[in-house]
């Protein structure tokens, strides 16, 4: 890991909703920011101006009614960007000029590394050349026209998620959480990512003793059977042993492999009734 971003400062992240019209995406796009584990939500000029507090929003946020209580409504962009330092608009709609076009992943990996200038050809604020940004502004345009070219071209990006080329009408909540989760991914580098959470604990593997122990019953239950012929075992055994070294099986599953030789033992020492002598003598 290269020290300037082992040791970089975490930026400020800070989602844009502008000109948002549905309540509902409102929720959801809370609830995407929560499993990433952001908060910092700002609505700009919303449809509804209690959009926060409004049904549909809280019920799709479904669970993340923090984020909606912590979120803001602003009536203008500017008042939104207070504080942010790298803007990156969201915009699939291919336009004339702007900023550059980039997959979230490739822009972040290069935001991180500082490789953004060089790259680019051309000067960005001094600040962004030398330091992290401060803060990282995601905007997210209104689900009916997108985003105005005016506010694109504020941005030092236009993030672009790689989608079907026949079809990348995204909602904005799912879009939301593509962008967060690349984010995210890209921050744990800084040791900010999440770990994968192990669904099931991690398995106990039953000790040589316990593998020992269901060997030996095992042989002799092949041997009750009439499987297993004890002056001519060849290699039957080692390769049983070979088989469950490679299984690496539980406790519990030696208790199980322990009663099936049983079952087996006791079917072989049950008295033959009169159908099975008779399918012997048939097989004579």
């Amino acid at each position: 890991m290269p020290a300037t971003i082992a040791t970089m400062a975490i930026p400020r992240t800070r989602f844009i909703l502008i000109d948002t019209s549905h309540a509902g995406n409102v929720g959801a796009v809370a609830r995407a920011m929560k499993v990433m584990g952001f908060d910092d939500l700002v609505l700009v000029n919303p449809r509804w101006p209690d959009v926060l507090t409004r049904t549909e929003a809280i019920e799709r946020a479904s669970g993340a009614t923090d984020v909606l209580a912590r979120a803001r409504t602003v009536p203008t962009l500017d008042e939104a960007l207070n504080g942010m330092t790298h803007l990156c608009a969201t915009a699939m709609t291919p336009r004339d000029f702007g900023p550059p076009t980039r997959a979230p992943r490739d822009h972040f990996n290069m935001l991180l590394n500082k490789e953004l200038p060089a790259l680019d050809g051309r000067a960005l604020e001094p600040d962004l050349v030398l330091n992290a940004p401060e803060g990282i502004a995601f905007l997210f345009g209104s689900e009916r026209y997108g985003m105005k070219n005016e506010d694109v071209y504020r941005c030092h990006v236009a993030l672009s998620i790689p989608t079907h080329p026949d079809y990348g009408s995204l909602n904005i909540a799912a879009a939301v959480q593509l962008i967060a989760y690349d984010w995210r991914q890209a921050l744990s580098v800084l040791g900010h990512g999440f770990d994968v959470q192990p669904a099931t604990a991690a398995p106990q593997h039953a000790d040589a003793a316990q593998v020992a122990g269901m060997l030996a019953h095992w042989q002799q239950a092949l041997v009750d059977i009439g499987f297993l012929d004890p002056a001519a075992p060849k290699k039957l055994m080692p390769r049983l042993q070979q088989l469950f070294n490679r299984a690496q099986p539980t406790a519990e599953e030696i208790h199980i492999l322990r009663g099936i030789a049983k079952a087996m033992q006791g079917a072989a020492a049950a008295p033959a009734t009169s159908e099975d002598r008779a399918q012997a003598v048939h097989k004579r």
